[in-house]
């Protein structure tokens, strides 16, 4: 019987590896402005953590209990949401996630609507501890 060998660096894209790999994001800081926490069915669970400087988002960074997937996921939305508006971070979708990753597996799909999840918990968060300050921004 022949068995096939798997080899992660030919089937995945170069954004898929990178993020897949990237490991400096994985902190929790000590005063988040927005803080997310979802648990998918899969048992994966992401906790996504947001600090806003003048309006927008200036860092994100999460802690997981997932797989690679998962992980390549919640980097992606760091990736896409640093720099942005509360109103253009809303905006961020599991798809915009799949796109950029290129080479998620379709039957882990769920991993990108498990870390937008959490990312949209934490904006809500935000909003609502904003909502009567909304100038109230960090220098």
């Amino acid at each position: 019987m022949e068995t096939k060998e798997f080899d992660l660096f030919q089937i995945h894209s170069r954004n898929y590896l990178e993020m897949a790999m990237r490991t400096d994001r994985h902190e929790a800081p000590a005063n988040p402005d927005g803080y997310g926490k979802r648990t998918g069915d899969c048992g994966d669970t992401v906790e996504m953590f947001l600090i806003f400087r003048y309006g927008r988002i200036q860092n994100v960074s999460f802690r997981l209990n997932g797989c690679l997937n998962t992980n390549a996921c919640a980097n992606t939305i760091a990736q896409l949401a640093e720099g942005k508006s509360l109103e253009e971070a809303w905006k961020i979708t599991p798809e915009d996630v799949i796109n950029y990753l290129e080479t998620l597996p379709k039957s882990h799909y769920h991993c990108a609507e498990l870390a937008v999840g959490a990312f949209y918990l934490a904006l809500a968060e935000y909003s609502r501890l904003n909502r009567s300050a909304p100038y109230r921004w960090r220098k």
